[in-house]
């Protein structure tokens, strides 16, 4: 008996899978390229899916993928649904008509998953606004009122107005907003967190805060505004 013949069939069985799902990976790879993906798990992570769909996506299994994966997917790389169900599909072709039912299917899901988010996103705006305007409360409802009496009476002191910034200070303090420095600071000059208001310097000149800035972690939002001690 000759066992050559089905060991050769179960081989190039194996090597035709693997050519198959080689050429699925490629064709992954190409489409992260284009969207500045640099892994599987990164994909995986940014579409919020398992790294199980990115592997049925590499072996052709797009079929046995849920709906709302696909979408995500094809939301992510920019690809048209139906242009991404037949790229990583190992499947023989459907009846015209069976396959527009189910791209038909596809888009109304689509369209329903896009109507979701955008009341997601207006959900959490609104919760955002809120509380943030639960932190200003006392400075919303009293600085009208302060300035209403300041031009009654010029004369009023403007310390009055020093605790309605509290609230300020603490709205800024939740979403990690630090001052560059206190106006007033007299300090070395760096052309990264400071903007001259006339005139040069270099840096390590001494210099002094007229405007201050403010940075987010590692983030620069405004420079502060300095002025050269001469």
């Amino acid at each position: 008996m000759d066992v050559k013949k089905p060991t050769r069939r179960i081989e190039s069985a194996i090597a035709m899978s693997q050519s198959f799902e080689s050429n699925y990976t490629n064709s992954l790879r190409s489409l992260m390229q284009r969207v500045g993906i640099v892994s599987f798990k990164a994909l995986a992570s940014t579409a919020g899916v398992s790294p199980r769909q990115i592997r049925r996506l590499r072996q052709g299994e797009i079929a046995q993928m849920r709906v709302e994966n696909v979408i995500k997917l094809a939301q992510l790389l920019q690809v048209p649904i139906n242009v991404l169900v037949k790229t990583f599909s190992n499947l023989a072709p459907a009846p015209p008509q069976t396959d527009d039912k189910t791209i038909d299917t596809l888009k109304q899901e689509y369209q329903r998953l896009q109507h979701q988010l955008a009341q997601q996103r207006q959900t959490l705006l609104q919760e955002f606004q809120l509380s943030s305007l639960q932190v200003l409360e006392s400075c919303l409802l009293q600085l009208p009122t302060f300035a209403f009496k300041v031009q009654q009476n010029p004369e009023i002191s403007a310390t009055k107005l020093l605790p309605l910034m509290r609230p300020l200070e603490q709205l800024l303090q939740q979403w990690g907003i630090e001052q560059i420095a206190p106006v007033g600071s007299k300090l070395p000059y760096n052309e990264q967190l400071h903007q001259l208001l006339k005139g040069n310097a270099q840096p390590g000149d001494l210099v002094i805060v007229r405007y201050t800035g403010y940075i987010q972690g590692d983030k620069l939002l405004y420079r502060a505004k300095v002025s050269l001690i001469e």
